[in-house]
């Protein structure tokens, strides 16, 4: 195939190659645009390895749903704006349904399935996107939650700055009542970041720790052992209604609990209504931003 100074100037544009490497490639694969790309990436010259070291913590948690089942997919780059154009949003657009229709039990198995428009594994497509959107980029976290019965609720906070699952477990045929159960509960979580779901679910350890840090509190009372017994106790049961979901007192009904809550629903719709369990993501949670300094930007660009 013919190398066109066309041809030449595209590849520019997807990779920042210069335009003697760009040609080279070209040559080297019969034209063929792809295998160009994965030419000038290999031997160090593609835009796209060189943007794989900086810190991607922009980005959107995205959701969807399909029957009993949803997920949570978190994609980042590097700044808040290349998160709303239009190749960016197709291609999160893409994972999310790549997601729903081939079900993986989890990240690495998401990274491995086959990107549909290409054909390439998705952790292969996305060093593709990183030339074509311009930022470094990664398919960074990923979560499932199915119910046997009942529905998995969702909710995205700020565009995509939080995501939230709940799962609700139940037979009752009133589905639109299970659902806006769900947001609810959803945007609960989504504002109060429960650590975990009830008192059976919290570590052991933790329990051990938090126990150990109130009995030394306790003891600073000078009051008898038995009652530093029930001092303690009772800050234990305070420490719970902190970090899990069902006894954290509901944020948009300050007078009743999450369970309460539930609970009132599940009578209204006459049949057990159960939170099997939850999901957080928050945007760029636990990636260490780069602080830049603007006149050290500028005079490393000016070479000074």
């Amino acid at each position: 195939m013919a190398v066109t100074a066309e041809l030449v100037k595209t590849l520019r544009e997807k990779t920042g190659a210069g335009m003697m490497d760009c040609k080279k490639a070209l040559n080297e694969t019969n034209g063929d645009m792809e295998n160009a790309i994965d030419w000038l990436r290999k031997k160090g010259l593609s835009a796209a390895a060189k943007k794989a070291g900086r810190v991607a913590s922009e980005g959107k948690v995205l959701t969807g749903s399909a029957g009993r089942r949803a997920i949570l997919v978190e994609i980042n780059l590097e700044t808040d704006f290349a998160s709303k154009s239009d190749a960016f949003n197709q291609f999160a657009g893409t994972v999310v349904q790549m997601a729903l229709d081939h079900q993986p039990a989890d990240l690495e198995a998401l990274q491995a399935t086959l990107y549909p428009t290409t054909g390439r594994p998705l952790h292969e497509e996305v060093k593709h996107q990183i030339a074509t959107i311009g930022e470094n980029m990664t398919v960074r976290r990923y979560a499932s939650m199915t119910v046997s019965q009942g529905v998995v609720a969702s909710y995205i906070h700020m565009g995509g700055k939080i995501g939230v699952l709940v799962a609700l477990e139940s037979a009752v045929a009133d589905q639109a009542l299970l659902q806006e159960l769900g947001k609810k509960l959803a945007m609960h979580v989504a504002a109060s970041a429960p650590l975990y779901l009830n008192r059976e679910s919290v570590p052991a350890e933790a329990i051990e720790r938090e126990k150990a840090i109130l009995v030394d509190q306790a003891r600073t009372s000078g009051k008898p052992e038995a009652i530093i017994e029930k001092m303690v106790q009772g800050r234990l049961n305070k420490f719970y209604g902190d970090v899990c979901f069902v006894e954290q007192m509901f944020i948009m009904d300050q007078d009743n609990s999450v369970a309460s809550i539930v609970a009132a629903a599940a009578k209204t719709s006459g049949g057990a209504i159960t939170v099997t369990g939850f999901v957080r993501f928050v945007l760029g949670d636990g990636i260490e931003k780069e602080e830049k300094n603007f006149a050290d930007e500028v005079a490393a660009q000016l070479g000074s």
